[in-house]
């Protein structure tokens, strides 16, 4: 699969890591250069422009602080459009750790408006040390990872992208659920700035090692 990673922060560096591993191609671009390309050449991807890497992807993360994600909009046009996007941000404030995006709405929601990608929230409810973890397990039990979209072909890309991390993939919904997951993001970060441990904080495991949900096949 080629995965086109807009960002090269620790999320970008741990998920884009672990899936050079399992065998993808990956072109990543990011504010500072010189992150993106140490990242490519450990990868053995490339790095490029916004535009480039978002025309590149089959399917596109966005793995950068809210802040920016405005900023890369204006960059991309139109070029996500119809295409998978695996959206891992997370619109909070940590002054007092609320969303700063309208009731209601979610940041994967106004990607998606922007962009006309086929936008999935997935991956932000783990600080980036989780996502290094190889697979990453708690107690035995591999963790849950819930993720929501609309759209059926990107939803099955995001869920052997975690599959590919060895995490149990748990559908949640449509992308209206992307508001809920960012919310329960904020729970997260508020704890995480407290100074829990980055393993153990809203940790979603199965209650059976060997349970699979029905839209995962055996390995």
């Amino acid at each position: 699969m080629r995965i086109g990673i807009i960002g090269a922060g620790a999320m970008a560096a741990a998920l884009g890591t672990r899936w050079a591993a399992a065998g993808h191609e990956l072109m990543v671009a990011g504010r500072t250069a010189g992150k993106a390309d140490e990242l490519a050449r450990r990868w053995g991807g490339r790095s490029a422009t916004v535009p480039e890497v978002a025309a590149f992807g089959d399917v596109v993360l966005v793995a950068v602080r809210y802040q920016q994600v405005p900023a890369v909009l204006a960059a991309i046009g139109d070029t996500l459009h119809g295409t998978p996007v695996v959206d891992c941000t997370n619109p909070v404030e940590t002054t007092h750790f609320t969303l700063v995006t309208e009731p209601g709405r979610s940041m994967a929601q106004e990607i998606a408006e922007a962009t006309g990608g086929h936008v999935v929230k997935a991956f932000n409810l783990c600080e980036a040390r989780v996502w290094q973890l190889d697979p990453p397990m708690f107690d035995g039990r591999r963790l849950t990872v819930p993720y929501c979209g609309d759209n059926a072909a990107a939803l099955e890309l995001t869920r052997r992208l975690i599959a590919d991390l060895g995490g149990d993939p748990l559908p949640v919904g449509d992308l209206r659920h992307a508001h809920h997951l960012e919310a329960m993001a904020a729970i997260v970060i508020s704890l995480l700035f407290g100074g829990h441990d980055p393993y153990t904080v809203f940790n979603l495991v199965t209650t059976d090692p060997g349970h699979r949900h029905p839209a995962q096949p055996a390995r």
